[in-house]
């Protein structure tokens, strides 16, 4: 096992109607709460009204219309100016992964005088941030239980994972009822998301039991919840067991002690949806089954005969690369079972970027370090088998 150094300051408050603690929640914050959310399905639910109901008290400044991809301009420049502009004391993130990514990137940039993207691109390291309370409604990034996000800058193509300890929420609250009314597309690609999150801590040097056995059982648990999700969406067990999964997905706690692995299918699709916007659970899922084939070797087989034996239940007297093929097979035909597209072409991308996407992400994403070193030729002929 690798030596770490891990600790996890994000209070979890799970279950039905916990947002009834919300006002006490808040009350150690200050009274100047700016409330960020997307495009407006948080009204549609009425949880809108409820948090306004819970914080009549509070002074509310709000930052609307965050995009999936949050992107730099318009909304964080935006939400930093606000917090400035009105003194804010805390950020209530209420929405999915997105909204909360970018309220981590206006934490940051609220308490920092420069360009906050200097802290996004990793040139200033930030020396504290405004306080995140959030509200969770798409079980997808696990962004309620971490130290990061994820922000686009359209004009230079530039998504960028942003990390820092001080991102972390102080207190996140999850409502599995409130993924009740997530769309069969948002739902799935949720899925294609966490799960790609578990493999790329899963694909790597140095493992243990302990923690291939809890990534294994993530993986399963999410395949099997989803399909129940999506059969009945108000099946609360599949609905709370399908967020609590996902909640683990990026804070580390599923590898501790395994060796690092670039997470190169991350790299590989932030580009994509850099350059397309498209949703990026769906690139995940497209691109994942091709670097598999790609990184297939003698150096890597008996690990995906590991994945292919316990999470798929792939008979392990076969051939490991008989046994390797069929994991990888079996991923494939799961997202692509759950009404995923698998195809670059099926959300709109062609030939016509893909070596240029290729040069972006060989020279931003650090993927010749990555668990199988990827350089600009492998990316390219990834996105190529992609398509």
């Amino acid at each position: 096992m690798q030596n770490f150094d891990y600790q996890t300051p994000t209070r979890l408050i799970f279950g039905k109607d916990v947002i009834g603690q919300l006002p006490e929640v808040m009350s150690s914050y200050g009274k100047k709460i700016l409330l960020t959310y997307g495009a407006g399905s948080i009204k549609k639910i009425g949880l809108y009204d409820k948090v306004k109901e819970l914080l009549a008290d509070y002074d509310i400044y709000e930052l609307s219309d965050i995009m999936p991809n949050p992107k730099y301009d318009p909304s964080v420049l935006d939400g930093v100016r606000m917090c400035k502009e009105n003194d804010i004391d805390v950020i209530l993130a209420v929405g999915g992964g997105s909204v909360l990514d970018c309220s981590k990137a206006i934490a940051a940039g609220a308490l920092y005088d420069g360009d906050p993207w200097d802290l996004i691109s990793y040139k200033v390291q930030a020396k504290a941030a405004l306080p995140i309370v959030d509200i969770i409604t798409l079980a997808a990034t696990g962004s309620e239980y971490d130290s990061g996000g994820v922000i686009s800058r359209t004009e230079t193509n530039d998504k960028i994972g942003y990390m820092d300890p001080h991102l972390y929420p102080e207190v996140s609250f999850l409502d599995p009822t409130y993924t009740f009314t997530v769309s069969k597309k948002q739902t799935a690609a949720g899925c294609a998301d966490a799960m790609n999150h578990i493999m790329e801590q899963y694909f790597c040097e140095d493992s243990s039991i302990l923690n291939d056995g809890f990534m294994e059982a993530g993986l399963k648990s999410l395949m099997i919840n989803t399909v129940k999700c999506l059969e009945n969406p108000e099946d609360y067990n599949a609905r709370a067991e399908m967020m609590l999964t996902c909640t683990y997905g990026c804070n580390g706690i599923y590898a501790l002690g395994n060796s690092e692995t670039g997470w190169p299918c991350h790299g590989m699709e932030h580009a994509l949806s850099a350059y397309y916007d498209i949703t990026h659970g769906e690139g995940l899922a497209i691109i994942t089954p091709r670097w598999m084939k790609h990184i297939l070797s003698e150096r890597t087989v008996d690990r995906f005969v590991k994945y292919g034996v316990n999470v798929f239940g792939i008979d392990s007297t076969l051939d490991r690369f008989e046994i390797a093929e069929k994991a990888i097979d079996e991923t494939y035909k799961f997202f692509e079972s759950i009404n995923i597209p698998m195809h670059l072409r099926d959300v709109g991308i062609d030939e016509s970027r893909i070596d240029e996407m290729a040069h972006h992400v060989a020279l931003n994403e650090g993927l010749e370090e990555a668990w199988v070193p990827l350089f600009e030729k492998d990316i390219a002929e990834i996105f190529r088998a992609s398509l």
